[in-house]
């Protein structure tokens, strides 16, 4: 009895939280925020479905969807994701991640992320062609979570973020914290629920040199170094809301159909709806399809994202042992995009 009024407490919070965030939302405001980066998922496996898992996601890549489902790690996981970042601008992203179960029902994992734009030219006012050399931007974000099983049903877990921007001459550090909860129910735990909450944290902003410039004071006679002020720029917060419906379409489970929904919604851009299928053979090959809606995304003068089209991905998992639990997998995904030539994601997983 106990249990289980702890269980309504807590899915009674998930839910005054969701209607909290539910139409935060503002298009108004976008372009606004600092540390964009935290919006990209880089991992191979859930993008495929369009991160619509936010109630099913488990082990690494957990730390970005929902965090809760980190605690289904068994044993230790490692995931390397490589990322062409809408081919064809030059951007690239790299990706480990590894997760831990410790004790009897929890979970540590470490991640960090890395984005690379290659070598940018040099430019002046009195020089704008460059010809100063080149310099490249560095964005890391690294990832330290814990998550815990509650019960056999609820699964929660929060994840520390510590955020770098940097040119040579100008950076910016902050840190920001997700927390996410998954409720799993059914015959065959094959209903899920997920609530995440992510990147809440202070403001950023930007200190260095690159601030500084030479300048006099009236009545001066010499000049003298002065120091600008960055503008402070609040994080991309967010709140997930999502649930996942496993359907067991023989008595083997040689074949699952696994429905997945998603809705975000942004504080700095419009609202979004993800909707994922999986199919599982075997537990060895799996195949996704995914589609992210946003208000005016179907026409070119309201849309306001690049990703225009269905998403579409595919894992083969190898087993190591007869048991099945240790594998190598390989994970692909293509998500379409207008313009540039599409988001190509490429991820390794072993698990021992």
């Amino acid at each position: 009895m106990f249990l289980l009024r702890k269980n309504i407490i807590l899915l009674s919070l998930i839910f005054i939280i969701s209607v909290t965030f539910l139409f935060a939302g503002n298009k108004d405001r976008s372009g606004q925020a600092g540390a964009p980066e935290l919006l990209i998922n880089p991992w191979a496996r859930s993008t495929g479905w369009e991160s619509a898992n936010t109630a099913g996601a488990h082990g690494v890549e957990s730390m970005f969807l929902n965090v809760g489902g980190l605690s289904f790690t068994q044993k230790t996981e490692m995931i390397f994701s490589h990322t062409l970042w809408l081919s064809g601008s030059g951007v690239q992203i790299n990706t480990f991640g590894i997760s831990q179960h410790i004790g009897k029902s929890s979970a540590l994992g470490l991640s960090v992320m890395s984005m690379n734009f290659g070598d940018i030219p040099i430019t002046k006012v009195d020089m704008p062609d460059g010809g100063l050399g080149t310099f490249s931007p560095h964005f890391m974000n690294i990832n330290l979570a814990y998550s815990h099983v509650f019960s056999n049903s609820i699964h929660g877990g929060v994840n520390v973020k510590v955020i770098q921007e940097a040119i040579p001459d100008m950076k910016a550090q902050g840190i920001a914290i997700d927390a996410g909860i998954q409720y799993v129910t059914g015959k065959k735990e094959n209903i899920k629920f997920g609530v995440a909450l992510k990147n809440v944290g202070p403001q950023l902003f930007f200190s260095g040199n690159g601030l500084s410039y030479q300048g006099t004071i009236t009545g001066a006679t010499n000049s003298m170094t002065l120091q600008q002020r960055s503008s402070e720029l609040e994080l991309p917060s967010l709140i997930k809301i999502g649930g996942t419906y496993d359907f067991h379409l023989d008595k083997e489970d040689t074949h699952i159909l696994s429905a997945a929904f998603t809705f975000t919604s942004n504080s700095f851009t419009k609202d979004q709806f993800s909707l994922g299928l999986e199919y599982g053979l075997k537990s060895i090959l799996f195949l996704r399809v995914g589609y992210t809606y946003e208000d005016g995304i179907f026409k070119a003068d309201t849309r306001t994202t690049a990703f225009t089209g269905p998403s579409a991905g595919f894992s083969a998992d190898i087993p190591l042992n007869r048991e099945k639990k240790k594998k190598f997998s390989f994970d692909y995904s293509y998500r379409p995009t207008n313009p540039f030539s599409g988001t190509h994601s490429f991820g390794i997983k072993v698990n021992i």
